[in-house]
């Protein structure tokens, strides 16, 4: 991850530059937006942030940043009875479609890696309702 702004764009009046943090904001956003997405993963640093009360948006994101280009890996949890690859190639285009939407950089690739599944409470929270009932699991 570059930690300098990106030079950008001159213009007659001067310069445009955007901080690869923003678009690892957008990227972040991006991701959380798509269906079967439960959240982001972001290793030790991202769960202090949370644990203290910080919502870190560009959690799970890196991105690498050129003068035209960018390169996106986000780390996400998917829901449990998503389909893997499905909910990862939705992240794909959504993440590439608003950096380039937003920027109008070019995003030349977008890496998923997909660190966890979770279970939606509710699913859990059923399941144990039917052992305390005693409904057997296989019928």
């Amino acid at each position: 991850m570059s930690s300098l702004p990106t030079e950008f764009e001159r213009t007659e009046i001067g310069e445009i530059q955007i901080a690869p943090e923003v678009i690892e904001v957008i990227a972040g956003l991006a991701t959380i937006e798509v269906e079967g997405i439960a959240g982001m993963s972001g290793g030790f640093a991202g769960g202090i942030a949370e644990l203290l009360g910080r919502k870190n948006l560009s959690k799970g994101v890196k991105v690498e940043v050129g003068q035209r280009e960018a390169a996106v890996d986000v780390s996400v949890i998917v829901e449990y009875g998503s389909r893997l690859p499905e909910v990862a190639g939705a992240v794909q285009r959504n993440v590439k479609r608003s950096i380039e939407m937003m920027t109008g950089l070019s995003v030349i690739e977008v890496n998923v890696h997909v660190h966890d599944v979770q279970f939606k409470a509710k699913t859990v929270e059923s399941r144990s309702e039917e052992l305390e009932l005693g409904i057997p699991r296989v019928k």
